[in-house]
């Protein structure tokens, strides 16, 4: 029974369609980008391919093909980040049980919502896009067709024998960069018994 998910998405040059690891994209739509890293690295992993070994030298020569710079959240960027998916998550019931919000991606534990997780996360993009405009500290401020997610977003379903692991995977997730644990006034742990 799936009880909830664990949602991962990316700032704008987090994870490329290309990336040596490999990736969960067919085609690269950028022309430069394809130049400097070539085709599509498909990969059917279910799993993290994030510790792969890899060309770390390549992956970050072809991020010099962007557009714009990688966004790379500040402290202050992140705490707005935060208060978007907590007004989110107030307006429309959702259950946060874990949030890191990571320089350059985002990791969610949620409870199941009455719309599809893809549809979740649009709208916790879309809260945090907000909040970072509306303080004047959006990564693009100036430049308001751009956009500082990457599209997609990765949805493990949790079952509640999984929960935990994935709250705890979530909790240690800034640890693991040297940053300090996060504690946010939204997230909440599940309601119900796990077995």
């Amino acid at each position: 029974m799936i009880v909830g998910y664990h949602l991962i998405w990316g700032a704008y040059g987090f994870w490329l369609p290309n990336d040596p690891r490999g990736s969960w994209s067919s085609y690269v739509g950028s022309l430069d980008l394809y130049r400097a890293g070539g085709e599509a690295t498909k990969t059917d992993a279910r799993h993290s391919v994030a510790s792969a070994p890899h060309d770390r030298a390549a992956r970050l020569a072809a991020k010099q093909a962007f557009q714009r710079p990688p966004v790379r959240f500040t402290g202050i960027q992140a705490r707005a980040v935060g208060r978007g998916f907590a007004d989110y998550a107030r307006e429309s019931y959702l259950p946060v049980w874990a949030c890191a919000i990571m320089p350059d991606h985002v990791h969610l534990v949620i409870g199941r919502a009455h719309i599809p997780a893809e549809r979740v996360v649009q709208q916790l993009k879309a809260a945090a896009t907000y909040q970072l405009r509306t303080e004047r500290i959006h990564p693009f401020q100036d430049e308001t067709s751009q956009k500082c997610w990457a599209q997609g977003e990765w949805i493990v379903y949790l079952d509640p024998n999984d929960v935990e692991r994935a709250n705890v995977y979530v909790e240690q997730n800034p640890l693991k960069d040297g940053l300090p644990r996060q504690h946010w006034p939204f997230v909440a742990k599940p309601e119900y018994a796990l077995t």
